[in-house]
Parts: C-alpha cells; sequence; structure tokens
C-alpha cells in the first residue's frame, strides 16, 4: 500500500469525525476484521447460491473464464480421435489444439483452461460441505443430504475430466490452504476416491430419476448413474459392470425416457431437454450479456461459432458464419450407411448448400480453412436467430450441450450384458437405436458392432476417443 496515500486519508476520515454531529450513524462501519464468509454462508438461502455457483463453472468449458482460451470439452476429445479435425484459420489457429489431435501436447500448450475450469468447480463443490458445517441446524437433515449429494456427484463430473485428460492428479474434498500444494494421486487411486465419493452420493437416494422443467440442469439420479457407468466402463472396472447394469436398467424400466422420434430433432432448440435428454448443460441467449471480459457470467456459448464456416453468408440457409473448426472428416461421413438418417443430421454439407444458393441466383461466399472438407458438424451449427442476446453474439448462442443421452443409456446395456454383467436383450437394444435411425438391419450384438454403433450415433459428442481407449482400439485405429 502507498503510506502516504493511507496516511492522507486517516486524516481525512478525522477531520470528517470531528466536523460531523455525533448523531451520524452513516459513517459507522462494521470491524474490518470479521469474517464475512463465515456469517454469509451460514443460512439455507445463501447455501442454495453456493450451490448454484457450483454448477456455474461448467458453462465454462466453451471457454476458460480465467485464460479466454477456448476448451469445448466435446471437441477436444473428438480432436483425438478419428471423425473430426481441428481445422481453423491455420495450424497455429488454437496451435493446442492441433498439438492435441498429434498427442504432442506441451506442458504450455495444452488444455489448462478446461483444468482451471474443473478445479473451480470442486473447489465450489467443497466449499458446500464447509458452509452446511457452520449452518448446523440451520439447514434440515432432508435438505444437508440433498445438498451434499448434489455437490458429490458435481464433483465426482468434474473429477472426471481431469482424469480421463491427465490421469495423475491431485484429488481433494477439502480446500486447500497455504501453500496450497496437494498430493498428486495415480489415475487409479483417482479412479478409487471418484468411484467412492459418488456410490456415498447414490446411496443417499434423494435424486430424482428426472428433473422437473424448474430443475432443469440439476444433477439427477439418472445423471449420477450414466456417470457411473463412463468412469466403470473407462476404467474396465469388471467388479462394478453389474452394478452399472442395474442402474442402466433401472433407467430403463423407470419409463421416464425414450428416445426421440426424430434424430436430429434432438439438437434442435426445441429439442433442448427432450424425451432423451438426460442430462445437458444449459446456455441461453435471450437476455445473455457474457462478455469476453466476464467470461464467467451465465449466458449463451460460443461452441456453434468455432464450428460454423468462415465467411458464409449469415441467414442463407438457416446458417450463420463460424470461424471454421471441428471440419468432420471425410471419412466420417462416407462410413455411414446408405439410409441412416444421422449423417444429415450430424454433418452439414455446405458444398452442396453453396451449389443450392447459387443455382438459385444467390451470390454465396465461402472461404476455405485449414482441413477444410465443408462438412460442418450439424449437431452444434450457428443457425440464424439462435444468438438473439444482450452480449457479444459470438458467445451468446442458446445451444445447450447434449452430456448424455437415453441412446447411451441403451448401448451401455448392450455393451455391459455383452461383457456378462447382466441378462437381457442386447441386440434388442441395439436395434432400437438403429431402427431410430431409420436402418431396419441390426448385426448381432459385440463388443465390436456396439463400439462401431456408438461411433455412428455421438459425432462430436465428446465419446469417440474414450471408446477407443476403453475397448483397446486406440493403437490400431488411430
Amino acid at each position: 500500500m502507498n503510506n502516504k496515500i493511507y496516511t492522507k486519508s486517516l486524516m481525512v476520515a478525522a477531520l470528517a469525525a470531528l466536523t460531523t454531529s455525533c448523531s451520524d450513524d452513516f459513517l459507522d462501519v462494521e470491524a474490518t476484521t470479521q469474517d464475512a464468509i463465515e456469517t454469509y454462508f451460514n443460512t439455507e438461502p445463501h447455501i442454495q447460491e453456493a450451490l448454484v455457483a457450483a454448477y456455474n463453472p461448467l458453462q465454462w468449458q466453451d471457454a476458460c473464464a480465467s485464460t479466454s482460451y477456448y476448451q469445448p470439452v466435446l471437441l477436444l476429445s473428438d480432436f483425438m480421435a478419428d471423425q473430426i479435425w481441428v481445422g481453423g484459420s491455420n495450424k497455429a489457429d488454437m496451435q493446442y489444439w492441433h498439438l492435441l489431435m498429434n498427442y504432442e501436447a506441451t506442458a504450455t500448450l495444452s488444455a489448462d483452461g478446461l483444468w482451471k475450469t474443473a478445479y473451480t468447480g470442486i473447489k465450489r463443490c467443497n466449499d458446500i460441505f464447509t458452509y452446511l458445517d457452520w449452518a448446523g441446524d440451520k439447514v434440515s437433515d432432508e435438505n444437508r443430504l440433498k445438498y451434499q449429494t448434489e455437490a458429490r456427484v458435481l464433483r465426482t463430473y468434474y473429477y472426471s475430466w481431469l482424469w480421463k485428460f491427465w490421469g495423475n492428479v491431485p484429488y481433494y474434498t477439502q480446500n486447500l490452504t497455504e501453500p496450497y500444494i496437494a498430493k498428486q494421486l495415480t489415475a487409479d487411486e483417482v479412479y478409487d476416491k471418484m468411484i467412492e465419493d459418488l456410490e456415498e452420493a447414490i446411496k443417499g437416494n434423494v435424486l430424482p430419476m428426472k428433473a422437473d422443467e424448474k430443475d432443469y440442469g440439476r444433477v439427477t439420479k439418472a445423471m449420477a448413474y450414466m456417470v457411473y457407468a463412463e468412469i466403470v466402463m473407462y476404467q474396465k472396472d469388471e467388479s462394478r459392470y453389474a452394478t452399472a447394469f442395474n442402474y442402466m436398467k433401472e433407467i430403463i424400466d423407470s419409463k421416464e425416457y425414450a428416445l426421440a422420434e426424430n434424430f436430429g430433432d434432438i439438437f434442435k432448440s426445441t429439442g433442448e431437454w427432450c424425451s432423451e435428454s438426460i442430462w445437458e448443460i444449459n446456455y441461453k441467449d435471450k437476455g445473455s450479456y457474457r462478455p469476453w471480459d466476464a467470461l464467467w457470467i451465465s449466458g449463451g456459448t460460443v461452441l456453434p461459432r468455432l464450428v460454423g464456416p468462415r465467411d458464409w453468408n449469415d441467414g442463407d440457409d438457416g446458417h450463420d458464419h463460424g470461424w471454421g473448426f471441428a471440419p468432420v472428416r471425410r471419412e466420417t461421413y462416407k462410413a455411414f450407411e446408405e439410409g441412416d438418417t444421422r449423417r444429415d443430421a450430424t454433418c452439414w454439407d455446405a458444398k452442396a448448400a453453396y451449389k443450392k444458393l447459387e443455382d438459385e441466383g444467390g451470390k454465396p461466399k465461402i472461404q476455405e480453412s485449414y482441413q477444410n472438407t465443408y462438412l460442418f458438424l450439424e449437431k452444434y451449427a450457428p443457425l440464424a436467430g439462435n444468438n438473439d442476446c444482450l452480449g457479444d453474439n459470438n458467445l451468446n448462442y442458446n445451444n445447450n450441450l447434449r452430456i448424455y443421452r437415453y441412446s447411451e443409456v441403451l448401448l451401455n446395456a448392450a455393451e455391459l450384458i455383452v461383457r456378462g454383467a447382466g441378462q437381457g436383450d442386447a441386440k434388442e437394444y441395439l436395434r432400437m437405436v438403429r431402427k431410430r435411425a431409420g436402418l431396419e438391419t441390426c448385426p448381432e450384438a459385440s463388443i465390436e458392432s456396439i463400439i462401431q454403433e456408438r461411433a455412428y450415433e455421438f459425432v462430436g459428442e465428446g465419446k469417440r476417443y474414450w471408446d477407443l481407449v476403453r475397448s483397446d482400439k486406440a493403437a490400431t485405429t488411430l
């Protein structure tokens, strides 16, 4: 502190005190030594505020609030697989993405924004337990368990990002104090901690299978079950396969979820939180004011702008322009079976749209981006009118991120049956997913056919790379 300024301030304050009536109570202030956090976060309404804050970093995964780097977790996963390219203006544009695609990330060029976002979320989840201790009997036992359960599930989800991308990471459930150093655990040790915390959350049995509309975006029992199955299957923890299968069966038997009739409708604004949606990360454009210098403000997402074609005529063919990232590989497009409706719902063919506009007398334009294929992710395309916001229209598209869908429940169940974890008709679950895609034939259910089906079903949804690793196909496929 500048001592001259400080001394002058004291002199001014003293003079004001001498020239003001003793009845001027507005000059009274609370002691500066008071711990405002402890006195604020000890009531239920304020603990609910803290819980909302623990959800907030979920929205930062498209652009980190502390670094301004883009790190949409779905694309980061898929860049390492075999279905989409990185793209952009050149290979120096979002360089760490290109390094990630080639498995050449460095200590200074990596997904550090995702790291910071995850640990911010973890810190805020840990806060919930501290604040509940401060609140004591001001919070009922029922609500206490509910808040703890939400925080545990959410914390496990944040840790799952770190675990999958980095493996060996610090794991803690009480926030660090000075000097803020935690022991790095092995990936197996992190898994053991995550699964223990998640099992404790599930055991409480306080979450609904499906959220009411007013609670869309909060964790549910079905979401917790999906996180459980995802990390158990990635770890290849055979001792828990049966439990994972039972959780999938419980979701199926609940009848609270169902496949959407039309695959393409799932990713439209009208398809958000449809019958198929297990869990989404919410974004909105109306009234949103998410600016570049305050990315932590809730609002829309930049993901659609990232994946649109460069210099496209905004609104032509219903699509806005983008920055040319994540073009779909031609091999991906060609791999879809004839008649598979997922192809066109997944891949937008800008070249065909360009030709159609030319034939109709329009004057379209498109700039070829790096690794350009003219095929762009239709699932998260920047569509005209989907960023009607108060803030920067690049950052405020209303596309929710679809994290877990009912089709994944069916394919998880099929795979776990094939792996011997439970009884049921694995082929029927596989057939249901294919039939919705317009395919009448169905192969026998096997690890090979199920992993392949997931490849068609989840392009651009961040599943492919992890599927290849856990099925031991990465070394040969990549």
